[in-house]
């Protein structure tokens, strides 16, 4: 009797032979792939806490990237839920001053600030100078008072009192000088707290315009102006 043989057809296929053989190479490699991405990850991690492994330019320029990634990512929420924020953008569109998305911009700036306004080019958010989402909220609110006041009440910024106005309003409206943020800095008092921190915010920051002289010049703007700037609340009702 002729020995029977398998087949062609039985006989196993050299690529179905291999299929198993492959595709644990390629589970291997996909492992080996997600390991090595989360290593990197842990390593620039490490880097930016430490500063090892990195120049002093590259350190800077990865806190920076992530500075300006918090600071965008923030600034998106702040205009979709923030309702001071969203209050007051509704309401330079209302005074003929839209304020879109690309002019409130993020990018560093010296440590002793956390935005600024500029009529020219819109408002500057400062990424290394926010502590908290919170922070950053009032200073979005902050610089958009004073766009709202360059566009309704045509603030000339090189006159002291003009912009002494601006600032009390500012300060007094944003939520800069509530009760937490004052204990923050240090300061906290128990009569007439809101106001004194508004007169000290609004002194710092006539103090650095160009055309002020004198920690005394700028005291002397802000008081001429406190009373009627900073019981005006417009837009709002009231205090925000």
């Amino acid at each position: 009797m002729a020995a029977s043989h398998p087949s062609e057809s039985s006989l196993p296929s050299e690529a179905s032979a291999e299929a198993p053989t492959r595709a644990s190479e390629a589970g291997t490699s996909e492992k080996e792939a997600k390991e090595q991405k989360a290593f990197d990850r842990w390593r620039k991690t490490l880097s930016l806490i430490t500063g090892l492994g990195l120049s002093p330019e590259e350190f800077q320029a990865e806190i920076e990237k992530a500075d300006r990634k918090t600071c965008e990512l923030y600034k998106e929420q702040l205009i979709k839920t923030s309702p001071g924020v969203r209050f007051m953008m509704n309401n330079l569109v209302k005074a003929g001053c839209p304020l879109t998305k690309n002019m409130l911009d993020c990018g560093p700036c010296d440590s002793t600030k956390s935005g600024g306004f500029s009529p020219d080019h819109g408002i500057l958010l400062c990424q290394n100078g926010f502590f908290s989402k919170k922070h950053q909220e009032h200073t979005m609110i902050h610089e958009m008072i004073h766009m709202y006041d360059h566009c309704v009440f045509n603030v000339e910024w090189d006159n002291l009192r003009h912009h002494a106005c601006s600032e009390v309003r500012a300060a007094a409206l944003s939520g800069d000088c509530n009760w937490s943020r004052e204990v923050r800095r240090g300061f906290y008092t128990f009569t007439k707290q809101h106001q004194e921190c508004v007169k000290r915010r609004a002194t710092l920051s006539v103090q650095a315009n160009p055309n002020c002289t004198s920690r005394a010049a700028a005291e002397k703007a802000v008081n001429a102006v406190f009373d009627s700037c900073y019981n005006d609340t417009r837009p709002f009702d009231e205090f925000y």
